[in-house]
């Protein structure tokens, strides 16, 4: 119970702590494991080709080897595409993105075709996202092949044609009938004008280039932020297309401009701060549990992982590299003797370069203003990659605390490449074995303040203590905490609760002063001197509802920096109050057991009557003799009538009939044997329904012959 209020206390505080300081951690393992469950083929292969390539990047980001083996089934699906002559630029495009990584062979002349088929669409192109299919594909087909004449005619008119949807905000139109514009587009047309300029025979005019970054500027200053640094975009419900998420539209925007920093030259006017606010969006989504979303995550981190040089249409990346720094535990306990373990790495935990780690500052939640340390660097520590603080210092006890790093890069060169911003701020958890020290309980006359009855308590075990008082005494309990660096120590709840035998609960919160812990409780409850009182059992009998008996005492005190969390019974007091007067509250009902109204019943036990004194054997005989003699005067009967087989049927047929319905008779006759001995009325009632059927059957057919039979004879 302790165990459970602790890990409650802790989730509060790290939420609470979490609002000053955020903690970004890099990919991890998680990923790694989510990548496999969200990429599964279903029987060998995916519902599309863009399904596939987002399987396989997502493999090749993070270096799965043992991935599904969907490469046979992709390949086939990319030589169907490219080989179909009604394949529309989108069905090309994302055969073309798998097999950039599947590697499939694809034929001359279907390479030939896929070019001719690409360059129509260029020039037949209409809305943004045609050109972005057709120029893609030509991208994708010029690093798959050897060729190096893939071109466009007109690469500078190609341009001016997208450019045209830009709008002065630095956002794009999908086409020039649509006056509605988005900065998902706009990533699509920065990844689209990319690749125009890869595919330009000579070189643009660089007024265009020029234009365009100072596009890219504008769309950033419409960037969202929050408190913590981090930053996205976002859309409004555009008409005629569907809205697209921040994670997708943040994504497609870092993706167009990673690809379009990759094919020009010269800087774009973008402060390196928002690189890392866009890495820490990506990061600190956690691990998305939809296929598309997760691609959306991890495809834009790896653009923020790389820094290529080489020109390709989905990789190219030549923006700064943000770096990371992580905690190995954000709590840290001071019985163990933690220490404190820095990481700083890539967005996908890759290496950083050479640095240095510095401890700047530290905050406690109590008081934000002065720092509790000075500057101190961590020690590096090679084989695991660590910058390591062995001792925490002195000043900082249990608590909740902001850490502030400064990280410095050692080599000159590495700040043009990486980006790390001036200052961290991470949120920091410290956890200590709390001393409990004079714990008592003393029952106390109220008007003399002479102790009645005395005993010392062990607040770290079950206690049995008993304790008896009337409405004009008194109770103290009274017990003394000290952190680990010897400090008074308040926890964050502290409750005494007394529950009668009728299962009536009263709970008190318990007040400190100074170094202990008190409550007292009278008519309301206040708080008094250094110990914890029940004072004058007389102001708090309305509360009580004037009932008389036996209390269990239980104390709570909890802290999620309390790693001895204590839930613990003192014992129990027996109370005489007074007798309640006619107008006096009455305890409220008990709420239902909702296990003892719909759980297993108590056990019926029936007798049932005694049966009836039976008469004698011999008597019973008798009259079993007797229900008999009318059976047997019936078959006397039958002789003394001259009953004859004269007219019993001779032919195969009709005989079969009459045998039939006097077997019928016979088993009616023997049904009834069995209901007086066996069957029940309903059992009986069943099978005779089937026999009369039956019955009814043969005997019609027979009695038709006998009629018969007698026509003939008359009319002979």
């Amino acid at each position: 119970m302790a165990r459970s209020l602790a890990g409650f206390l802790v989730l509060l505080l790290v939420v609470s702590i979490c609002e000053a300081a955020s903690l970004f951690q890099p990919v991890s393992d998680s990923h790694r494991s989510a990548a496999l469950e969200l990429f599964t083929p279903d029987h060998g292969s995916f519902k599309s080709l863009e399904e596939t390539y987002e399987a396989l990047r997502t493999f090749q980001i993070f270096g799965i080897e043992k991935k599904p083996d969907v490469t046979a089934s992709a390949c086939r699906s990319i030589s169907e595409t490219v080989g179909s002559s009604t394949s529309t630029s989108k069905d090309l495009f994302y055969a073309l993105k798998a097999n950039s990584i599947a590697e499939c062979k694809i034929h001359e002349t279907a390479s030939k075709g896929i070019i001719s088929s690409l360059n129509a669409a260029v020039s037949a192109a209409s809305s943004l996202l045609d050109f972005y299919y057709s120029v893609g594909g030509l991208v994708l087909i010029k690093d798959q092949s050897s060729k190096d004449d893939i071109h466009l005619a007109d690469a500078e008119g190609v341009f001016r044609s997208v450019k045209a949807f830009s709008q002065s905000d630095g956002r794009w139109r999908y086409s020039s009938s649509n006056p509605e514009s988005s900065a998902f587009a706009a990533g699509i047309a920065l990844e689209t004008l990319a690749g125009i300029v890869s595919l330009a025979s000579s070189e643009l005019d660089q007024s265009l280039i020029s234009t365009l970054k100072n596009d890219i500027s504008k769309l950033f200053d419409s960037i969202e932020k929050y408190d913590d640094g981090t930053l996205y975009f976002d859309d409004k419900l555009v008409d005629g297309y569907e809205y697209q998420g921040p994670l997708s539209i943040t994504s497609s925007v870092l993706r167009g401009l990673t690809a379009f920093a990759a094919v020009t030259t010269g800087n774009i006017d973008l402060p390196r701060d928002k690189i890392l606010g866009l890495a820490k969006f990506f990061l600190g989504i956690g691990v998305p549990g939809d296929a598309k979303d997760f691609f959306y995550q991890i495809d834009a981190l790896a653009c923020l992982e790389s820094n290529r040089q080489d020109i390709k249409f989905h990789l190219a990346c030549r923006v700064s590299i943000p770096l990371i720094l992580s905690l190995s535990s954000a709590v840290l306990s001071l019985t163990k003797k933690d220490s404190l373990k820095v990481r700083v790495t890539t967005v996908l935990g890759s290496n950083a370069p050479p640095l240095t780690v510095k401890l700047v500052g530290a905050f406690s939640s109590v008081s934000k203003d002065a720092s509790l340390v000075e500057s101190q660097e961590l020690k590096f520590d090679q084989g695991s990659g660590l910058h390591i603080l062995n001792d925490l210092l002195k000043s900082i006890d249990v608590g909740s605390y902001t850490f502030v790093f400064e990280v410095v890069l050692q080599e000159p060169e590495d700040e043009k490449v990486y980006v790390m911003g001036s200052q961290t701020k991470v949120p920091i958890f410290v956890t200590g074995l709390v001393k409990i020290e004079n714990s008592e309980i003393a029952v106390l006359d109220s008007d003399l303040g002479s102790v009645e009855s005395q005993n010392k308590l062990d607040l770290t075990a079950k206690n049995d203590v008993s304790l008896s008082a009337n409405h004009l005494q008194k109770m103290r309990l009274s017990f003394q905490l000290t952190t680990p660096r010897g400090r008074a120590f308040r926890p964050h709840q502290a409750f005494l609760k007394l529950r009668h035998e009728s299962k009536v609960e009263h709970i008190f919160v318990v007040g400190n002063s100074g170094k202990q812990f008190e409550i007292v409780l009278v008519k309301y409850l206040f708080f008094h001197g250094v110990n914890i009182f029940l004072d004058n059992f007389l102001g708090l009998v309305e509360k009580f509802f004037y009932l008389s008996g036996k209390y269990d005492m239980e104390l709570t005190v909890g802290d999620a920096a309390m790693e001895n969390s204590l839930l613990v019974a003192i014992g129990y007091i027996e109370l005489d109050l007074p007798e309640a007067p006619e107008k006096a509250p009455r305890p409220p009902p008990q709420p239902v057991d909702p296990y003892s109204r719909y759980g297993p019943q108590a056990e019926i036990t029936h007798i049932f009557r005694a049966p009836e004194k039976r008469p004698p054997q011999e008597l019973s005989l008798a009259f079993l003799g007797l229900t008999i003699l009318p059976l047997l005067g019936f078959f006397i009967g039958l002789l003394r009538l001259g009953v004859n087989m004269k007219n019993f049927p001779t032919k195969p047929i009709p005989a079969t009939f009459a045998v039939l319905f006097h077997v019928g008779i016979g088993a009616v006759l023997l049904l009834y044997v069995f209901f007086w001995l066996k069957l029940d009325l309903f059992q009986t009632l069943k099978v005779l329904g089937f026999l009369g059927v039956f019955l009814v059957f043969v005997g019609h057919r027979i009695l038709s012959h006998l009629a018969a039979a007698s026509a003939k004879l008359k009319s002979a």
